[in-house]
């Protein structure tokens, strides 16, 4: 159930960091794509800096976060 859950908020993450991004248009299925590497990103980001949040919402916040910089980065590559 475990990695089911990973993959939903993971997705839900990049369709929310696509809402964010202005511009950050690469179609649904690669923002959720995106999204899902930004869930490994910002998790991997913040057990760096020793930040954790606990519970559903706070994975959500750590995927979104981590999808919107994939995104920003991701903008660039585009351009």
């Amino acid at each position: 159930m475990g990695l089911i859950l990973s993959l939903v908020i993971g997705c839900l993450a990049g369709f929310c960091a696509s809402k964010l991004m202005k511009g950050g248009g690469f179609g649904f299925i690669m923002n959720l794509v995106l999204g899902l590497f930004g869930g490994l990103l910002g998790g991997w980001l913040f057990d760096q800096l020793g930040i954790q949040w606990g519970g559903i919402l706070g994975q959500l916040g750590t995927a979104i976060i981590g999808a919107v910089a994939i995104l920003w980065i991701a903008s660039f590559i585009k351009k």
